[in-house]
């Protein structure tokens, strides 16, 4: 239903004055309503879907290139996505001992969830580690176990983006 509203301008110039019809349509006025508002719950949506934004096990690493690192801790970087592990090798056949090495690991919350703490991995911790060299040749890896010095283990890679699955990881399906 259609409403009209006669507007008289007396402050116009001319002896008539100008007369101007404003129409509100009170349908047209519903529909601007409800598209304000389904376009606003679109984007209240979309804002509250996680970012899926990974990358894949086999962009940046290689499991056809296995790795064995022993050594100490020089840091751990608890950040997100992953957490990094910067190891001190020591020991090793093709490795200069010094050589420094960054490994992935999960993200900090799932390591949270594996046992680890910001205090496992204290600077001069002795580890073993296993896991995926990267393709690039750099001097970084895909952590996959993580063994300390008294036998303990912890899984610190991610499964389900690509990485080998070989059983050791208990959240893998089978």
């Amino acid at each position: 239903m259609a409403r009209s509203n006669l507007v008289v301008d007396e402050s116009a110039p001319n002896v008539d004055n100008l007369v101007r019809f404003d129409f509100y349509f009170e349908e047209e006025t519903q529909m601007r309503r409800k598209l304000a508002i389904v376009l606003a719950g679109v984007v209240l949506a979309l804002a509250t879907v996680p970012v899926v934004a990974h990358h894949a096990f086999s962009a940046e690493f290689d499991a056809n290139r296995p790795m064995h690192l022993e050594g100490k801790v020089v840091k751990m970087e608890w950040i997100n996505p992953h957490a990094w592990v910067h190891l001190e090798v020591m020991g090793h056949e093709t490795i200069a001992d010094g050589t420094v090495w960054m490994v992935e690991g999960g993200t900090p919350n799932t390591l949270l969830r594996r046992g680890f703490t910001k205090n496992s991995l204290l600077p001069g911790t002795e580890i073993i580690v296993d896991g995926y060299q990267a393709k690039d040749g750099s001097d970084k890896g895909n952590g996959r176990d993580l063994t300390f010095a008294d036998g303990r283990k912890l899984f610190m890679g991610s499964s389900g983006t690509g990485a080998p699955r070989d059983g050791r990881d208990q959240t893998e399906p089978e």
